[in-house]
């Protein structure tokens, strides 16, 4: 682990933090600095905005719904969450399932922003979850895309619609009092961060050459698709809970960890294989330009490891293709050096 992470660093990553959790016992590190300004050395307690572990956490309380009676997984959305037919214009219904797994074919958010590589002007207002519904509506969304996955954040804009509509309170307070708060992720919140905040820490880009704080960047604010920030110990928890049973019901959890079969993804979670165990593990995994986090638990709740890495300071996408591709490649050895360690410290199933 120690001897992997450091090639991390070697490779030009700002910082890297890590726990892991098994019966009994728990390890946390932190490597590198929070921050290229003050070079204050990274804490395992440190905060990073995670992306798309969101999906994990917006995915409970959309099944919290279902337990509490209030909508079913198959019962569509056309009708209930505020604008979704009139700005969407779907081919057909659309299932809660199928915004769950990513299997409703919905045009993605992000395609439809400007392609301009100075990223500032396009990510210095938030994408509420209404403005992202109306942009994506903008694309073209066929009837022959329902039903294969296809990922798109505009599922889960409109899964956090859901959730607001049908709680009748904000998505942000519903996240709190539903999922933070009972789990017990006393550092994780959906607010804006404050840059200035002790124990943050801080991601990069650059543009022409020119190195960007990216911490200050309001764009994913609330996102129910991307907006948590939380640390590498919340993330276990929200795994131990989910995975232990103290988060939605069995049923609905069977349902998180079964895959309609186009892909490794469940209902909110990634699928990968479990080294001691028949059953699969779970991850909630998460890719932003200036951050790379991984959450993985076993599938009884057992054991869990979560890493976040902050990326090299590189060209976004935009200005260089290329760059995604180095992007993509830490994201796997993040989550394969978090999977062989599991797999170095679990007990096989008897």
């Amino acid at each position: 682990m120690e001897n992997q992470v450091q090639l991390f660093l070697d490779e030009g990553a700002v910082a890297a933090v890590v726990q892991i959790r098994w019966p009994g016992g728990e390890w946390s590190r932190a490597y590198g600095v929070r921050d290229l300004e003050s070079r204050t050395q990274a804490q395992p307690t440190d905060r990073v905005a995670v992306a798309s572990v969101t999906k994990t956490m917006t995915a409970i309380a959309v099944l919290k719904l279902v337990d509490d009676h209030l909508i079913g997984l198959d019962d569509p959305v056309n009708d209930v969450i505020p604008g979704f037919t009139s700005t969407l214009k779907p081919p057909g219904p659309i299932t809660v399932r199928q915004l769950l797994s990513h299997t409703s074919g919905m045009p993605e958010v992000n395609d439809a922003l400007p392609k301009d590589a100075d990223i500032r002007s396009v990510f210095s207002q938030t994408l509420t979850m209404e403005r992202g519904l109306k942009l994506a509506g903008t694309l073209p969304w066929t009837s022959a895309s329902v039903g294969s996955f296809k990922y798109s954040n505009t599922n889960y804009l409109a899964l956090g619609l859901l959730v607001q509509t049908l709680r009748h309170k904000p998505y942000v307070q519903v996240m709190q009092e539903e999922v933070f708060d009972p789990l017990g992720l006393r550092h994780t919140s959906l607010d804006h961060v404050d840059p200035h905040e002790a124990g943050l820490l801080h991601g990069y880009v650059t543009l022409r050459g020119e190195r960007i704080d990216t911490t200050d960047i309001p764009f994913a604010d609330g996102s129910p698709a991307g907006g948590a920030v939380s640390t590498m110990e919340d993330l276990n928890l929200l795994m131990a809970g989910l995975f232990q049973g103290r988060a939605v019901s069995a049923a609905s959890l069977h349902e998180m960890k079964t895959s309609p079969g186009f892909s490794p993804y469940g209902l909110g979670l990634w699928e990968h294989a479990d080294g001691c165990s028949k059953e699969s593990r779970h991850e909630g995994l998460g890719a932003f330009d200036d951050y790379q986090t991984v959450a993985v638990s076993s599938g009884d709740g057992q054991y869990q490891a979560a890493m976040t890495v902050t990326t090299p300071p590189m060209p976004t996408g935009l200005e260089d293709p290329s760059t995604q591709d180095k992007r993509d490649l830490l994201h796997g050895q993040i989550e394969s050096t978090l999977n062989e360690a599991l797999d170095r410290i679990c007990k096989p199933a008897s």
